[in-house]
């Protein structure tokens, strides 16, 4: 049941899967498949991964039960559910590939932070299917990949979000909803354009600025010295610059449109600054940081 007003999905009934297919075993995925072994909602978790080494990290550290480089009749198998949680420009390529081997009970789903994509992607590449496919994003995280960063507990008490398409079916739809439930996830519902604008602001920017800002510093001639001073500011501000290059250039190129918006505000907001600082307006220049102050402080 979806509440119209807050936009949670509410979903408490029984939620078993007899063969859970993994398509890139990294930390949102191998985490996902952690929590719901541990659950014992899932019997069977087969991963595939371009990576071989980190097939064997997956087996070895119970991830995943058996693995596989390619996306083939084998590895598909007769599998209930599909998670995507590859860079989200592999998307189209990842559903294309699937398509002959997922059936019509199959449930196709993703983890990506760019939902336009992922529905663009499963419209395009699983036509036939589409009624199955559900884009969701769980607002969980951190600067470490690969299936050694896999953790249980990842998803308790974290936002994911859903976002439903015209064609969606229900039964697909609530199925996604009680495994995320499962992994205690709050689960929302947002429409996949807002979503996009949303995680453009909240999480596509700050990782763009965090990157600016130490690439800034890299490129310094004195950058060694530099961060031999460096403390816990630049470490909590340069945090996220730490995460996979690969992953966010994908995200970014993918939500270029919000993107470039924002760091035009962005431009503004520091161009403000840079005057106040000529000016010498200690008032202004105060008002400023007393404006942003307030919101992080009530934020929660």
């Amino acid at each position: 049941m979806m509440d119209k007003e807050n936009n949670l999905v509410n979903q408490q009934t029984a939620f078993n899967l007899r063969r859970l297919l993994l398509v890139g075993v990294g930390l949102i995925g191998g985490s996902l498949a952690l929590d719901l072994k541990r659950a014992g909602k899932v019997a069977e978790v087969v991963g595939i991964d371009v990576d071989a080494e980190n097939l064997t990290r997956a087996i070895e550290r119970r991830v995943i039960d058996r693995g596989s480089i390619e996306i083939n009749a084998d590895s598909v198998g007769d599998a209930d559910m599909v998670i995507i949680a590859t860079p989200v420009n592999t998307l189209p390529h990842i559903c294309s590939q699937l398509a002959p081997y997922v059936n019509e009970k199959t449930i196709i789903s993703d983890v990506g932070s760019t939902k336009q994509l992922a529905l663009q992607a499963f419209a395009q590449q699983l036509p036939q299917f589409y009624s199955r496919c559900v884009a969701a994003h769980p607002i969980a995280g951190s600067d470490r990949h690969g299936a050694l960063s896999a953790q249980f507990g990842l998803f308790a008490h974290k936002k994911c979000i859903i976002c439903e398409h015209e064609q969606q079916d229900a039964d697909a739809l609530n199925q996604v909803v009680q495994m995320w439930q499962t992994v205690q996830a709050t689960v929302y519902r947002l429409d996949a354009v807002r979503h996009d604008e949303i995680f453009a602001a909240v999480s596509h920017l700050p990782h763009m600025l965090a990157y600016a800002y130490v690439h800034q510093l890299a490129t310094c001639a004195d950058a060694k010295e530099l961060l031999s001073f460096a403390g816990s500011g630049f470490r909590d501000f340069s945090r996220i610059a730490a995460s996979y290059p690969q992953i966010w250039t994908d995200i970014c190129l993918a939500n270029r449109a919000d993107l470039i918006k924002l760091l035009s505000q962005q431009q503004n907001e520091l161009a403000i600054l840079q005057g106040y600082l000529q000016e010498g307006d200690a008032v202004a220049l105060n008002e400023f940081f007393e404006t942003a102050h307030r919101l992080r402080v009530n934020w929660s």
